[in-house]
C-alpha cells in the first residue's frame, strides 16, 4: 500500500522534523510512504473572506499538481466524519481490499482546504471538532495510521 501525506507548509521546527521521521521509520514495516510538502501562500488576519478562498484555491493548486490520477483521496477537515483508531484501521482494510492501494491524505495550510479540495476528496476526515496547528497535525495523522495498520495485524501497540 502507498500512503501520501501531501500538505501545505513546511515543518520549520527540528522536533516535528524527528517526530515524522520516528513515524516515517515505524511506517516503512507497513507501507509505502510519501510525504509531500507545499510552500503556504501566507497571509494577514483580517483579510476578506473572498481573498483567503483565493490564497487556499493557490494552495491548492499547488498540492493537485503533485496527485496522482488513481489515488484515493482523503481530505482532513473538521467538518468530516469522526472514527475511532479500530474504525480507521478498519476503513483502511476495507480500502485495500476493494483495490485501493494508493491512499493520499490531505493537510490544509492555517485556513484549511478550499470547497474544491473537499469536493474533490472521497472522504473527509475529521480528528477532532478542534482546529490544530498543521504541523501537529502531520505527527497525529502518522500516528493514527501506524496505530491502524497494528491494530489490523492484531499487533500489540501501547494505550
Amino acid at each position: 500500500m502507498r500512503i501520501t501525506v501531501a500538505a501545505v507548509g513546511k515543518l520549520k521546527e527540528k522536533y516535528w522534523r524527528e517526530a515524522i521521521a520516528e513515524y516515517s521509520k515505524r511506517l516503512s514495516a507497513y507501507c509505502r510512504l510519501e510525504i509531500g510538502e507545499v510552500t503556504d501562500e501566507g497571509y494577514t488576519e483580517g483579510l476578506p473572506v473572498a481573498e483567503e478562498e483565493k490564497i487556499k484555491q493557490r494552495e491548492w493548486q499547488k498540492i493537485a499538481r503533485h496527485l496522482r490520477a488513481d489515488t484515493y483521496l482523503v481530505a482532513l477537515d473538521v467538518q468530516g466524519e469522526q472514527v475511532s483508531s479500530e474504525e480507521l484501521s478498519a476503513r483502511l482494510d476495507k480500502l485495500a481490499l476493494d483495490g485501493h492501494s494508493d491512499i493520499t491524505f490531505l493537510i490544509g495550510g492555517s485556513l484549511g482546504l478550499p470547497a474544491q479540495a473537499l469536493k474533490q476528496a472521497h472522504w473527509r476526515l475529521s480528528f477532532s471538532r478542534m482546529t490544530f496547528p498543521h504541523q501537529l497535525m502531520r505527527v497525529v495523522l502518522l500516528e493514527q495510521i501506524y496505530r491502524a495498520f497494528k491494530i489490523s495485524r492484531g499487533e500489540p501497540y501501547h494505550k
